[in-house]
């Protein structure tokens, strides 16, 4: 697939979300150098703090020998810069984790706190492609919030 086959994918997952009306619906998927899948969530998909990157992330980890220096995380809202319900951003543990490349839809309105996160990441030297043509499927999960 192509960037927006996977960005497409990230936004399907952001549908499977819990309804919250504090926190965004959003799907992520970390895709490998080698163009292969490996792992894929969705905001709280078991806890009800987690982010979706944040938990794909936490998967990828869990997975022995997965180098992520060649991996692309595919998110449909720009990944959070600032956070209140956990000590560390997403953007903070895109970099930490060694990713050099975020793909994502919708850049993060200023509802629940300023959308920094495509800021850090650039700060940080992780190439950034936004795709606004799926900005729309992005938001179609967060309606209820706009």
């Amino acid at each position: 697939m192509d960037d927006l086959g996977w960005l497409s994918l990230a936004c399907d997952l952001a549908a499977l979300c819990p309804p919250s009306r504090t926190a965004f619906s959003v799907g992520a998927v970390i895709v490998g150098a080698d163009g292969r899948e490996i792992a894929r969530a969705h905001s709280r998909e078991s806890d009800p703090h987690d982010h979706a990157e944040e938990a794909a992330l936490a998967k990828a980890a869990s997975l022995q020998g997965v180098d992520l220096g060649g991996a692309t995380v595919y998110s449909s809202l720009e990944p959070c810069g600032k956070r209140a319900s956990r000590p560390r951003t997403c953007a903070e543990l895109i970099v930490a984790a060694g990713v050099r490349r975020v793909v994502f839809a919708w850049r993060e309105p200023s509802l629940f706190v300023a959308g920094t996160g495509a800021d850090v990441l650039a700060a940080a030297g992780v190439e950034l492609v936004e795709l606004p043509e799926l900005a729309e499927r992005a938001r179609e999960p967060n309606a209820h919030l706009l």
